[in-house]
């Protein structure tokens, strides 16, 4: 089970994430929403296309743009469709 960590509660949970450069991708539906708040941050990727962000807010602290996701991923990145991952702090395992 691969878990995800971020000021001391489980943000996402799942046996079926998938890895891409080093990055665990977590299936929506294994993520906590009510940790995520929208962000209008977006970013792209050459080969995924163009990620867009949320925000975490855990008992009051904000972990500003630390999921990311693909909305619509290019063909080479089917895979990680419908798919969230973690950066800036928030610990996998």
């Amino acid at each position: 089970m691969t878990t995800a960590t971020w000021n001391g509660q489980i943000i996402a949970q799942s046996d079926d994430t998938v890895v891409v450069e080093n990055n665990h991708y977590f299936p929506r539906d294994a993520v906590r929403a009510e940790y995520l708040t929208p962000s209008t941050t977006t970013s792209v990727c050459p080969w995924k296309g163009t990620a867009s962000y949320h925000s975490l807010v855990v008992d009051g602290k904000e972990n500003r743009d630390a999921a990311w996701f693909y909305p619509t991923p290019r063909s080479a990145a089917a895979e990680i469709e419908d798919r969230i991952a973690f950066w800036k702090g928030v610990e996998v395992r």
